[in-house]
Formats: structure tokens, sequence, C-alpha cells
């Protein structure tokens, strides 16, 4: 019978020798493996702020808050340029009311025009009136304070008899009395003045405006009447420059300026046929004499050059048809859409309107033989007196008909001929009447039935300094608000794109547009238009130039969520491994641990 032994198979050992030793360990557990575990994953920790910096969007600084400083000033003080408003009753033997009295009949009168909501670039109630009352011999009756200066009235210093000369004479007179070659800069704006001068045995009344800032009334009139007439000629041409347009903020915005500051002024002279003949021009003398006192003139509002070109074989797109009443070939005013021929005329070469510039065409059209001459019918039934159209925001069309429309067929028609001083200065008056129209003025005031008491001088520059003074402020309100809209959406875009990038040169020209925007809003509290209109066309310009930056235009900018997206693919299993190897490794060192902790305990225990 075999040997049964003691122990129970169903209740075996629960330490046999070999799991016993399992459970406990004799030797220190080695560091090694963790150590090369941890090494690995700080070495990925160390290098993750590397990789973010290699990876990091430079982004220059840019003043966010200044930027809303100046959109906020702008919208709740829209900037309104102060103006010197001065009326002279010259009285040699006196009688009426007095200087205070018509100070307040004036002032009330120009409110009622002015309205409550002024328009833009106006002076609008930011006015201040003076009004003289001449007696002669030296005495004078000044309203309010009795301010004197270099650009008020002199007392005694013209004679009323003086005013009855030729205009022009008159016009220089009253300059050259009231300060002139910068006498008038003051802080409070120019000065304009309206002289009342009632001369005996004067029949009617003679209004004139002159090219200056004055004006002056000769003849018989009453007082009520001469407030009347002041307040007429004070608001409607020496504030809002006669323009016709409303000039509120976000309406009638004629601005025909490229967005750098700059416009490019395109002259082109088309010959439709050269086989019936050819016409050239001097444009340099043309240049010279006639274009550059117009480009001074509007320099403080728009960087101008010129350029010119003579092209041949550009016929009309129109169709005209002969009227033997009218004497010519007739074009109307639904013909003007398609007389342009974009397919003939290249027009659009210039090199210098590259980008954002403006460029206007001004185009001289010479019929050929068989539609010369070629007239514009009004709607009227009447033929236009300039033969000649505008295109807003384009440009202006003359057709000027040669002298030789009837002549003999068979002279000679390949000789080129030179346009004639006097037809070249005809024509350039016209151009300059378009330019008038394209910058919102009218092209002329002769024959307006809505001035018809009114003569107004006119100026080789094409525009008065009355007009001048307008636009340039008209032009530094509407550059100030085009620069804070231009730099408060660059700063709208900058910070909802956390990885775009800004680079130095758009932090710099942000920050001198600031500056050239603050000088502009303290020139035009001065009244210093002609720099606030500078000062405002660099601020506008450099905004311009920061938000068309290349930097930015070049790039197509992410949101972070999808920077993320394409780094995690890769950083998640590998952070995810080092992790999971991580943990797992010192849990087993730990258990190890715990192991070898028991053995030693064991053995002390035992001894």
């Amino acid at each position: 019978m075999a040997e049964i032994s003691k122990s129970d198979p169903l209740n075996p050992n629960p330490n046999p020798p070999e799991i016993a030793s399992s459970v406990r360990r004799t030797t220190e557990p080695g560091r090694k493996r963790l150590f090369v575990t941890l090494s690995v994953f700080f070495s990925f920790l160390v290098g993750l702020p590397f990789l973010l910096k290699s990876t990091e969007i430079y982004r220059s600084p840019l003043p966010f808050s200044s930027i809303e400083s100046l959109s906020l000033r702008l919208r709740s003080e829209p900037p309104a340029p102060p103006c010197r408003l001065q009326a002279v009753f010259l009285r040699p033997g006196g009688g009426g009311g007095t200087a205070d009295q018509l100070a307040r009949l004036i002032s009330d009168e120009v409110d009622k025009s002015i309205g409550s909501i002024p328009s833009r670039g106006s002076c609008g109630r930011n006015y201040a009136l003076s009004v003289t009352v001449d007696s002669g011999n030296g005495a004078c009756e000044r309203s309010g304070d009795g301010e004197s200066g270099p650009c008020y009235w002199p007392c005694g210093g013209i004679d009323v008899l003086e005013l009855s000369n030729e205009d022009g004479i008159v016009d220089e007179l009253l300059d050259s009395a009231l300060g002139r070659r910068g006498q008038c800069l003051g802080t409070g704006g120019k000065i304009y003045t309206v002289v009342v001068a009632g001369v005996e045995g004067e029949e009617g009344l003679r209004t004139v405006l002159g090219k200056h800032r004055h004006a002056w009334l000769v003849g018989k009139v009453g007082e009520s009447d001469a407030v009347l007439l002041i307040t007429k000629i004070f608001v409607n041409f020496f504030l809002n420059g006669g323009r016709e347009e409303d000039m509120a903020p976000g309406k009638g915005e004629f601005v025909p300026v490229g967005l750098d500051g700059s416009v490019v002024l395109s002259f082109s002279l088309l010959n439709a046929n050269p086989n019936d003949w050819v016409y050239d021009w001097d444009f340099q003398m043309i240049d010279d004499v006639l274009l550059a006192p117009v480009v001074e003139a509007l320099a403080p509002i728009a960087n101008i050059t010129t350029e010119s070109q003579v092209l041949y074989h550009t016929p009309k797109s129109s169709i005209s048809f002969w009227d033997g009443n009218l004497g010519g070939n007739i074009f109307s005013i639904k013909d003007l859409p398609f007389f342009v021929n974009a397919n003939e005329w290249h027009l659009d070469t210039s090199i210098a309107a590259a980008g954002r510039s403006k460029i206007l065409h001004f185009v001289v059209y010479i019929p050929s033989r068989n539609e010369c001459p070629l007239l514009l019918q009004l709607p009227n039934g009447h033929i236009s007196k300039t033969n000649g159209f505008i295109s807003p925001m384009w440009g202006g069309v003359i057709v000027w008909n040669p002298h030789s429309c009837f002549a003999d067929s068979q002279g000679k028609h390949f000789v080129r001929r030179p346009i004639a001083l006097e037809d070249l200065q005809k024509i350039f008056q016209i151009l300059v009447g378009q330019l008038r129209l394209l910058f919102g003025f009218k092209s002329s005031y002769i024959s307006d039935d809505n001035v018809d008491m009114i003569q107004f001088l006119t100026s080789e520059k094409g525009f008065t300094e009355w007009e001048l003074d307008a636009l340039y402020r008209y032009h530094a309100c509407y550059n100030l608000a085009s620069c804070a809209t231009t730099l408060e959406s660059l700063s709208k875009l900058v910070q909802s794109l956390p990885r775009m990038i800004v680079m130095d040169e758009i932090g710099k020209q942000v920050k001198y547009s600031l500056e050239a925007a603050g000088l502009a809003q303290n020139n035009t509290h001065l009244g210093i238009y002609n720099a606030s209109a500078a000062a405002s066309l660099q601020a506008r310009s450099l905004a311009e130039d920061a938000f068309f930056h290349p930097s930015i235009m070049s790039v197509s900018y992410s949101s972070l969520e999808h920077y993320f997206s394409i780094y995690m693919p890769f950083f998640a299993p590998v952070s995810l491994h080092l992790i999971l190897a991580l943990v797992k490794e010192l849990a087993r060192y730990r258990r190890e641990r715990a192991k070898y902790s028991s053995f030693v305990a064991e053995h002390a225990k035992a001894s």
C-alpha cells in the first residue's frame, strides 16, 4: 500500500519555495531603467519650449489703446475747423445800426442757414463774427471787444470810391489792405471779409466775390438786404466753398485721390483718323505754364504727377448723325456711356499709377473729317459750350474740332500740326473746369442761375483761395475719418488672429500714422487748413500702407485650433507613450523596492 503524504492535496502549501522567492527580493532594485525613462521624458519636456519658440509668430506691438482713443474721439467730437468772419460797413456819412446790432442780426441769420448738423469740412458753428462800421477819417466802431489786427479791417484804409474800380484792381487792393503773404495766419482760422459800401448816385447793387478771401457790395442796399447777402456769401461760399453735393459724413464723398494719397493726371490727345489730319501739342509748356499752378494748389490734398501721350487710329464707339440745322454731327447725352472706345483707346498705360494710386484721364478727342464738326447736344436741345463731359472718378473727355473741318480735303493730311496756343488755353480751361467738377465744385459760376446776382473772379490756380480753404478743410476731416477707420480695422484684424505676423515696419507705420493724425487734429483746431490737410493725407496714407502691407496680404493665417490640429497627430501619441512608460516604470520600481524592504525587515527580525 502506497505511502500517504501528510499534506492535504486540497490545501497545498501557500508559499512554495519558487513562489516565495518571487515575492521576496534579496538585493536592492537598480535605478538604471528609471533614470533612462525619466531622462527621455524630461528631454521631451525640455525640447517642447524650443519647438514652440521655433514656431512662434513675430508680432510687433501695436498701440491698440491709442487707435481706439482716436476712433472714439473722432466719432464723439468730429473735427470742426474754426473760421473768422468779418463784415465791414463803409458809411462816410454815418447813420444806421451799430456794430453790435448788425453783428447780432448777421449771427442769427448765419446760425439759421447753417442748421443743426454742419456738413463735413465746414466750420459749422465754430466761427467768430466781427462787424466794423467805418465812418471815414479813421473813425471805426467794432462789435464786441473791438478786436483789431493785421487781418482785420484797417479803419480809413480804403476809400469808398476806390471800390468802383475794375474788379481785379479792387480785389488786389482789398487783399493788400487786409493783410497778405501769410500775415493772416493765426490760431482762429482764416478771416473772410465782406465789405458793404453805399455809393451815392450808384443805381442798383453790384456784388463781387474775389479770388482771395473777401467780397464787396457796392451800391444802394438796405441793412436787412445787406445782412441776407452777407449771410449767403458767408455760408454758401466762404464756409462751404460753393460745393453743391451733400458734404455730410458718409455722403457725397467725391474724393478722386488714391489710397496712398497720390493722383496721376493722364492727358491723352486722340487723333481718330490720322489719314485726315495729325495734331500734336507741346505738353511740356502746358505742364510748366498751365498745370503747375493747379498742381501746386492741390498739393496739400494729393501727391499729383502728370503725364501725356498722343494716340492715333482711335475712333469712338458711339454713332453720330448729321443735323443741318445745328451744322454738325450730333451725339447726345444717351451716347456718352458708349463714347469711350475701350478697345482702341489704350489709356491705362501709366506705370506711375500702379498699386493703390488713382489715375484721372483727360482725353482730347479730335474727330475724323467725316464726323467733323462733332457736337454734343444737351437734353434741352442746345449745343454744349464746352463740348465735353466727365465720368466721376474716371476723368473727362473734350471733343475738339479743328479749324480745318471744312477746308480742302486734298490738303497735306500727313503733316503733323501743333495745336495753336490760343486753342490750348481754351482746351485746358475746360479741362480745369472738369477737374473742379471731379473735386465737387462747379466748373465755373458763369451763367449760373443760382448766383446770377454775384460776379466771381477766377484764379490762375483753377481754384480761388476760399475754395481751396473749403477743400483743405473737407479733405482733412475726410482723411482723419478714413485713417481712424483703417487703423481700427487693422486693430480688430490683428487681435482676431493671434497667429498673424506683424512686422516692425507695420508697427512704425501705425505709430507715424497716429502722430500725423494728432498733428492734423491740432492744425485743424488752430485753423491752419493746408497743414491739417497735408498731415491728414500722410496719416491716411500710412494707415493704408500698414493695412495693405505685403507681409499681411501674402500669408493665409489660421486659427489656434488649426495650429493644434497640425501638431497633435505627432505629439499626442508620443507624449501618451512617454507618460505610460513613466507611470509603468515608477510602479515597477516601487513594487521592487517594497519587496526589498520586506526582505530587509525579515532578515533583521531573524537575526
